[in-house]
């Protein structure tokens, strides 16, 4: 396929018609609403079936194969953090606490981004390695736990008021998104691929329906951030698309190191271009009360999730191909 067969391709996919559709919903003051009991069923759902795809694929493969991946992947975790968060300070001259809980996010994942590249991929025909799941898992609270650390340590300095870290720890590694990701892949792991054969039914086949209506909520949730665009400014703006962009080529070029395959390298690659709102939301709340959502929300949900999921993810994909003489 060429790139623009891709891109309409991922445009016309179910999983970002329904996203689009939810944001339509909002615009036009639709009554449309899922039960918020559903929601949180979708999400617990979604996260722990890509914690056991992951950990099963992860007992069938050799720890000579997986380390070079989870070192550049934590490598990513911690360097991406720092970098945002001097943007953010010298450039968009945002104070400390703002800045630090804008790199908590934009150092962490998107588990829904994570399952988009995996459609995309799938849909365009391109293989990659089972244990990407666990990836996610590894990624997701070391940028976090930097940009608190940051944060902490200049707040400790000018006030003398430091975080409550055991309060903070517990929201981030006890969090539904930690402990479905990290429990799904060791229940997995220990029941490897037999063991997951009979429930396999329900986690699999039923995946991409469940994704479709989360998708839809997002979209509307989504949408309801996009009169605060106006509050963020061409800073953020520009933040939210620049920054997964540079974040996802470092990506590609680190999956490539690693070994990973063509497919393997473009999730990587999306991973460090995605930005938390899930984890790192619940943290920051805990941790930086007086960081402004505006900021830190607005980014990741509405400018840089439907970045990707529209551009970013085919974008990724089209380097990565360049990449790897594909």
């Amino acid at each position: 396929m060429d790139t623009l067969e891709l891109l309409r391709l991922n445009l016309f996919s179910p999983v970002v018609l329904a996203f689009a559709l939810g944001i339509i919903a909002t615009l036009v003051k639709s009554d449309l609403k899922l039960p918020a009991e559903l929601y949180t069923a979708l999400s617990i759902y979604l996260l722990l079936a890509i914690g056991l795809k992951g950990g099963v694929e992860l007992s069938q493969t050799p720890f000579s194969v997986f380390w070079k991946s989870a070192v550049a992947t934590l490598l990513l975790g911690c360097t991406i953090p720092l970098w945002s968060y001097f943007i953010a300070r010298k450039l968009g001259k945002l104070d400390v606490v703002n800045a630090a809980a804008l790199a908590a996010h934009y150092g962490s994942v998107s588990a829904v981004t994570f399952i988009a590249v995996q459609t995309f991929l799938n849909n365009a025909g391109a293989e990659f390695e089972g244990f990407m799941p666990t990836l996610v898992a590894i990624l997701e609270v070391p940028a976090i736990l930097i940009a608190l650390v940051i944060a902490n340590r200049s707040l400790s300095k000018e006030t003398g008021d430091g975080a409550p870290w055991g309060k903070v720890l517990h929201e981030i590694l006890a969090g539904r998104s930690i402990l479905l990701l990290v429990g799904g892949v060791i229940i997995g792991l220990l029941a490897g691929k037999r063991g997951f054969e009979p429930v396999a039914p329900f986690f699999v086949d039923p995946f991409r329906g469940a994704l479709v209506l989360f998708l839809l909520e997002l979209g509307m949730v989504t949408a309801r951030r996009f009169s605060d665009l106006r509050k963020s400014g061409l800073f953020l703006i520009s933040f939210g698309i620049l920054m997964p962009v540079l974040h996802g080529v470092i990506g590609l070029f680190a999956g490539r190191l690693a070994g990973l395959s063509l497919g393997g390298a473009t999730i990587l690659a999306v991973l460090a271009a995605s930005a938390s709102y899930i984890a790192a939301p619940a943290a920051v709340r805990i941790a930086l009360p007086q960081a402004n959502p505006s900021y830190y929300l607005t980014a990741s949900l509405a400018i840089t999730f439907p970045f990707n999921l529209t551009v970013g993810i085919p974008l990724m994909y089209e380097l990565a191909k360049r990449l790897y003489g594909a």
